[in-house]
């Protein structure tokens, strides 16, 4: 952006032009040289409709489409790393010497850390410091059903049968622990409704992938064990992620609000890509047109995440277009000598194709993206 300072009105006048980004403003927010709000106002006087987005820049927060996420760097590194051994302490790592401390005891811990979390993330929120703050968030999410256990033990309310150790609740399957999930998929939405911040939905996603097991462990209690059944539950819920992903995606591109305008698909795609590949992937189809008809499925989620610009797609779908012609090489074509050949032909033809893509890209961007809907568009 270019602004003209005109020190005087003499036709003589010497014209100085001075590059503004929205990084400069940041910046700026950060120095305390002016507040967000003048930031928002500034960028809208020099460049009407651009107000939303610069007071998105001066939040920290990633504007256009739904943001890909923060950048990576040393300081966010440790940011993500310290909060996760912090989230782990309170949740994979808990030992049975916190069994010492009894229901009603391990509940008053777990509120005073849920406070003190909550409290820090509010401080941190006013600071400026989004990705910390998400952090604190996070964490106090993932009390959540440590909190409802707690309760339950404590009032004689936990059903007989099951797990006596918080801890096996990150171990084992059990339709028991059905009550902690739903009670942390409500807190994570009310807790992301009022913090805003992308990182709060990775508890939110993991426990769907729990819920997943769980669910099956409950509808199979007159059965016995059926990985198949179980198998196909993820698949289902898988889809059902996926599904609520690209709603949240599109919702989230389109949205008017810089705290709505950022990545909080990222989460759900994630574990609902896998949870759906792997449930797809675990079928074992006995003839070789399900085989194939495997290998295009995993084709097509190749050219889905090109095209939305999800790479979990890509990886996955990779990953099973491998797994495919490494079936191929081992069983069908075990003895055939032609096979490695075609198959390194194969190989290097992709590495052409890799090539002419990149001379193409964003004619080919384009073309493929007339077939995605618009709030999907990578």
């Amino acid at each position: 952006m270019n602004t003209n300072d005109f020190s005087d009105t003499a036709p003589d006048t010497v014209i100085d032009t001075v590059q503004l980004r929205q990084g400069d403003l940041q910046a700026a927010v950060q120095d305390g040289i002016i507040s967000s709000t003048q930031a928002q106002r500034l960028w809208s006087r020099w460049s009407p409709g651009a107000a939303a987005d610069a007071l998105a820049s001066a939040q920290g927060w990633r504007v256009g489409r739904a943001a890909s996420g923060p950048g990576f760097s040393f300081t966010n590194t440790l940011y993500y790393f310290g909060g996760m051994v912090a989230i782990g302490a309170m949740t994979l790592f808990m030992t049975l010497g916190w069994q010492s401390f009894g229901a009603w005891g391990l509940l008053a811990i777990s509120l005073g850390y849920l406070a003190a979390c909550l409290k820090v993330a509010d401080h941190l929120k006013t600071r400026q410091l989004p990705i910390p703050a998400g952090i604190l968030a996070t964490l106090a999410v993932c009390l959540v059903p440590l909190i409802v256990w707690c309760v339950q033990q404590g009032l004689g309310l936990w059903p007989p049968g099951g797990p006596e150790r918080y801890s096996a609740y990150h171990t084992h399957i059990n339709w028991r622990w059905l009550t902690l999930e739903f009670a942390t998929l409500i807190a994570g939405v009310v807790m992301l409704w009022r913090y805003r911040l992308p990182f709060m939905v990775m508890p939110v996603a993991v426990t769907i992938w729990y819920m997943s097991m769980d669910v099956a462990n409950a509808l199979m209690q007159n059965q016995g064990f059926n990985w198949q059944f179980t198998r196909d539950v993820s698949l289902v819920f898988g889809l059902a992620t996926c599904a609520v992903a690209v709603w949240v995606d599109v919702r989230c591109r389109q949205a008017q609000d810089p705290a709505w305008r950022q990545d909080y698909a990222f989460w759900l795609y994630l574990f609902g890509a896998i949870m759906f590949w792997c449930g797809l992937s675990l079928r074992d189809s006995s003839s070789e047109l399900g085989k194939f008809i495997y290998a295009l499925l995993n084709v097509f989620l190749v050219f889905v995440g090109a095209a939305i610009g999800r790479r979990v797609f890509t990886v996955l779908g990779a990953f099973g277009v491998a797994g495919y012609l490494g079936y191929l090489s081992h069983r069908v074509f075990q003895d055939s000598l032609m096979f490695p050949f075609a198959l390194t032909l194969l190989g290097l033809g992709l590495v052409a194709l890799g090539i002419w893509w990149q001379r193409h890209e964003d004619r080919i961007n384009a073309r493929l993206s007339a077939w995605v809907p618009a709030g999907l568009r990578a």
